[in-house]
């Protein structure tokens, strides 16, 4: 989450609230219009009772306290009007009447949308710090890289999708993790936070990368045996682990990819997709075949940037049904990259659809520092 969001969250509904000149004059205005248009008009007809229904609106938009002061208010132009059109007494009290009971009703209904707003308030707090535990705040920096990124679940309102990354300094690196739970929104987290645990304790104590793996895919097995007790459906989880070393003069980095998409880099104005290979078996589903995991090298020098992503941007589609084409894209920015690539390749990804997500979203930008010089 951005420290924008974050601001955002902790002003909670701050920003649904009227403020008090606004307040003031808007009521002071409305109620000056009504009374002259009844004063000019020359009709029979009156317009100032249409007033008892201001606080209703207030209510839907003010503090409650507002809402009180625009019924009181409202109760005096109705009485103070009446009195001056020479009305009838007992059409005056009736008007204030029907104004104060009015009046009360929407301080009544101002509480409660309150209420409301504070309790959902709460809850959006306690799902953003708890976000903040589980998927950290981009952008990150250890020794070894800088990682920004994207995180977009497609339940927004979730915060936390199937969807994980994660960069964890070892004692010979970076170690860095994407993965995709099979699955989408809610339904995918319990799988999508197991192997997050797993990972952030094995990337420290293991060695080195299919111990991580190794790691990882036992937590998945029992997150699937705990779901098949309990009638939910077991899952399994493309993931790709990297690892950069410590040593400034070594472009090459290690990486187990499990099923997942091959990063993309982007060096003096070429973009190329890294050759892992054949990928192996998504975590899960590795007691199915005979083959172990295996550990492909490739270069990342230093100044190039590495972009990692889930299939919500490559399987993402137009509104004629055509894929996104991410590689191009890269191509068209290459030359001169932004500098927050992937929340320009979120944006652009929005324009192309043409609609919501329908998909998890994450996105990872990695950039090895340049060596210092002499």
């Amino acid at each position: 989450m951005t420290e924008d969001a974050l601001r955002t969250e902790r002003r909670g509904g701050e920003g649904r609230r009227l403020r008090a000149p606004v307040f003031f004059v808007g009521l002071i205005l409305v109620s000056a219009v009504i009374v002259a248009l009844d004063l000019t008009s020359g009709t029979a007809v009156r317009l100032f009772p249409l007033l008892i229904f201001l606080p209703a609106i207030i209510s839907g938009l003010g503090a409650v306290w507002q809402t009180a002061v625009a019924s009181v208010w409202v109760v005096v132009v109705e009485v103070a009007a009446g009195a001056y059109l020479h009305g009838a007494w007992d059409d005056i009290a009736l008007a204030a009447g029907f104004a104060a009971l009015f009046g009360v009703v929407s301080v009544i209904g101002c509480r409660f949308r309150v209420r409301r707003e504070e309790e959902v308030h709460r809850l959006r707090s306690a799902a953003a710090a708890l976000q903040r535990q589980i998927v950290r705040p981009l952008p990150l920096r250890t020794a070894d890289v800088l990682v920004d990124g994207l995180y977009q679940p497609v339940e927004e309102d979730t915060m936390v999708g199937g969807d994980m990354y994660e960069v964890a300094p070892s004692r010979n690196g970076t170690r860095v993790l994407i993965a995709d739970v099979q699955g989408k929104g809610l339904p995918a987290i319990g799988t999508a936070l197991a192997v997050l645990g797993s990972f952030r304790e094995a990337a420290y104590r293991e060695e080195t990368l299919t111990g991580v793996v190794a790691a990882m895919e036992n937590s998945v097995i029992r997150q699937n045996f705990f779901a098949s007790h309990t009638g939910e459906p077991e899952r399994l989880v493309t993931a790709l682990v990297i690892d950069i070393p410590h040593e400034a003069g070594d472009p090459a980095v290690q990486a187990v990819n499990c099923g997942h998409i091959a990063p993309y880099l982007i060096q003096h104005g070429d973009v190329w997709q890294a050759d892992l290979g054949e990928p192996d078996v998504p975590l899960g589903v590795a007691a199915l075949t005979d083959e172990t995991r295996r550990i492909t090298r490739f270069a990342f020098p230093r100044g190039a940037t590495m972009l990692l992503c889930t299939d919500g941007v490559t399987e993402a589609r137009d509104p004629r049904g055509a894929f996104y084409p991410l590689q191009e894209r890269l191509r068209e920015w290459a030359p001169s990259p932004p500098t927050a690539l992937a929340a320009v390749l979120g944006a652009d990804l929005r324009h192309f659809t043409r609609t919501a997500p329908r998909d998890d979203i994450a996105i990872l930008t990695l950039r090895r520092p340049e060596p210092p010089l002499g």
